[in-house]
């Protein structure tokens, strides 16, 4: 008996005629689902198996409904009935944040200048307020005081010149500033020179600072003899010149037989005096020994006094034997006629102090002499720092004359470069009769 087929109802057919699509529309696609055929022959067989009936009693449906709301009433019951647990509490949590090495030195650089500014606040807030700018000495005196301490004070002392003062125990830190400037220059190189000029003023640092030699201030005469330990013979020695020369010893002094000659020469301003340095070959011999003549310098007014008498200028001739011990000659100026030599010297004047000018002329020193060559003679020592002793000095007895214009030239550059007259200490004085 053949097996008769499914009904072509229950599978699906994609044959399936498609409706046309009404006049003006346009027509669509329309799909059906093919089942595979082994699908479709399961399910077949599925629908011909016979399906399990439960049947249940209403006794068996009451008693799993009671069962049912049995559990959940219990579970209820436990929940309401079972003890709460305690609640403990709770520990913050903590996070640790690793700061970068820059936004913690940022931090403290900030924590630092916040500090600062609040200091400089206060500090403001404590200081006087300013009516306007502050004065330039004004500021200068504050700095002053901070660096040398409360003591120091910055008071005029004459026309373009300052005087800086300290404690007593300091006094070595005044100072006086003029306002052209103190520009030191070297003697020369074979140390024979009286005229020892110091170095250029250094700034001041505090009460060690060591203070420039000068003819007034507090570097003046007084105190040369503290400014520097080698200056120490400037206040202790007993043999000091210049000395006003009273009371001379008149005895037949030998004459002092000068060989001087023409020679170049150069002039130099270093800064305490106008210095005149001269070729070799001039010389002197007194007293058994023989003096090179090392170079001639200036003074206004004369250093040396006779009989209590100051002259309007002075000019030193140092010279230096074989054993370097040093002999001047000092020849007194007073106003007359012009002067070749000085005019000479004057006509070479540095344009700056400390640098040489070489003339483009010869020079005799033997024109700076006087005519009769009577000469006081004693034992003394240089008249600038550092003041030492064992020099011969011969003061011609007869004055030269210059002129006042050439003694105007040099008063503008040195009003007053003189030290005082120091004490004769019994010291013998030698006056020469006429030559």
């Amino acid at each position: 008996m053949a097996k008769t087929p499914p009904a072509a109802a229950d599978a699906p057919v994609l044959d399936d005629p498609v409706d046309a699509p009404a006049e003006g529309h346009a027509a669509r696609a329309r799909f059906a689902l093919r089942w595979p055929a082994p699908l479709l022959r399961l399910r077949g067989r599925l629908a011909r198996l016979p399906l399990p009936r439960l049947a249940l009693s209403k006794k068996t449906m009451l008693i799993g409904a009671a069962a049912v709301l049995g559990v959940g009433a219990a579970g209820a019951a436990v929940y309401a009935l079972w003890p709460a647990e305690p609640e403990w509490p709770r520990t913050p949590v903590v996070r640790h944040k690793t700061k970068r090495p820059k936004m913690a030195a940022a931090a403290s650089s900030a924590s630092a200048a916040m500090a600062a500014a609040s200091q400089a606040s206060a500090a403001l807030a404590q200081a006087p307020v300013a009516s306007g700018p502050e004065n330039p000495m004004d500021r200068l005196q504050r700095r002053l005081g901070e660096v040398m301490g409360g003591g120091a004070r910055l008071q005029p002392d004459g026309p373009g010149e300052w005087r800086l003062t300290g404690h007593a125990g300091a006094a070595a830190s005044a100072v006086a500033a003029r306002a052209h400037g103190e520009h030191g220059a070297a003697s020369r190189s074979n140390g024979a020179s009286e005229e020892r000029v110091a170095s250029r003023s250094a700034p001041v640092h505090g009460s060690g600072t060591q203070l420039p030699w000068s003819y007034e201030g507090p570097g003046g005469p007084d105190n040369w003899g503290r400014l520097r330990p080698e200056y120490a013979k400037c206040a202790s020695g007993t043999r000091q010149s210049p000395i006003d020369l009273r009371e001379g010893i008149q005895v037949q002094l030998e004459p002092v037989k000068f060989e001087y000659r023409p020679g170049r020469f150069g002039v130099i301003d270093t800064g305490h005096t106008v210095q005149v340095n001269v070729a070799p070959g001039n010389f002197i011999e007194v007293m058994g020994r023989r003096f090179e003549l090392q170079q001639f310098h200036f003074h206004r007014p004369s250093e040396e006094r006779i009989d209590g008498k100051q002259f309007d200028m002075e000019v030193h001739l140092v010279h230096k034997d074989a054993q370097g011990r040093l002999a001047v000659v000092a020849v007194l100026l007073e106003r007359g006629s012009a002067q070749a030599v000085v005019q000479s010297v004057w006509n070479n004047l540095p344009l700056e102090k400390g640098e040489e000018q070489a003339a483009a002329t010869d020079l005799d020193p033997q024109l700076l002499l006087p005519a009769e060559r009577s000469y006081y003679a004693y034992m003394g020592s240089l008249t600038t720092p550092p003041c030492s002793e064992g020099v011969l000095w011969m003061v011609m007895k007869k004055p030269v004359p210059v002129s006042p214009e050439q003694v105007g030239i040099f008063a503008r550059l040195y009003p007053m470069n003189a030290r005082p007259v120091q004490a004769s200490g019994g010291r013998l004085i030698k006056e020469s009769s006429a030559q």
